[in-house]
């Protein structure tokens, strides 16, 4: 008979190094003390050096060691050196890359300097990541890669076309990246998030009346916090999620669900 594996088991990631990567700060900084906590090894990396060392002596602190790394996810082999180190000291089980830019403005005022930009951290940083951890994966018969999208990647508004773009794009690399190396035994997904509260969109929340507006969308009338954002990455992390791939988890809180909130008026029932 089949050993029986607890809840516990499954969503733990005892055992296991998971390399998160822009983990300074906002979602990255949740996802790698999430991980922490459900008993993983975790190798931080982010451009923030005082930001990555808060975050790694805060699970320190509480969860046991993290490592800090400087690391521009720009920079292809930066990437390649961060990722087979910690491959070949450890086992490189799970990656997760969330850095991204947006520079909010029409189609028409873009400069290609800016476009190469955000097409360098958004898309092919997470190619880097792709390309790097899924060979290193699959020499090793496993491993689990999750790198974010957007609800920008399903639906857009106006001044982010580019960065929609590039989520989008992340979303079919996702994909495609998940049927080549799934015989391989490695899982590939991203994780679209709605609206964050975090450093990132600090413009958005200072100003009242676009903070409501975006709050709106959300059919629990608020925006999500980085840490819930945090634990849907752990589960697809997890031997939980061990049939799930090529999938994109949007955790939006309804956003992509709805084309906008409207709470009719009462009506009553006929008898």
């Amino acid at each position: 008979m089949r050993k029986k594996e607890t809840t516990n088991t499954k969503f733990s990631l005892q055992n296991r190094t998971i390399a998160v990567i822009g983990a300074a700060s906002g979602i990255g900084e949740a996802v790698a003390i999430a991980c922490a906590e459900c008993g993983g090894n975790v190798i931080i990396a982010d451009l923030d050096n005082e930001g990555l060392f808060r975050v790694a002596a805060e699970i320190s602190s509480s969860e046991g060691e993290c490592e800090s790394h400087d690391l521009d996810i720009c920079d292809e082999n930066g990437v390649g050196e961060f990722l087979r180190d910690i491959d070949s000291r450890f086992g490189l089980d799970a990656v997760v890359a969330t850095p991204a830019l947006n520079i909010r403005q029409p189609i028409t005022a873009y400069s290609s300097a800016e476009v190469d930009r955000i097409i360098d951290v958004n898309l092919k940083g997470g190619f880097y990541v792709l390309n790097i951890a899924g060979n290193l994966m699959s020499n090793r018969g496993k491993g689990s890669i999750v790198l974010f999208s957007s609800i920008r990647g399903k639906v857009v508004e106006a001044g982010q076309g580019i960065y929609a773009a590039t989520k989008g794009a992340i979303e079919q690399l996702v994909r495609a990246s998940s049927a080549e190396l799934g015989p391989s035994g490695v899982r590939v997904n991203a994780l679209a998030p709605g609206i964050v509260t975090t450093p990132l969109t600090q413009q958005i929340q200072s100003n009242p009346d676009w903070h409501k507006a975006y709050a709106s969308h959300s059919v629990f009338n608020r925006w999500a916090t980085p840490e819930e954002i945090a634990w849907p990455t752990v589960f697809l992390l997890s031997e939980a999620a061990s049939f799930i791939t090529g999938s994109v988890l949007y955790v939006d809180g309804g956003w992509t669900a709805i084309d906008g909130r409207f709470n009719p008026p009462s009506m009553e029932t006929s008898r």
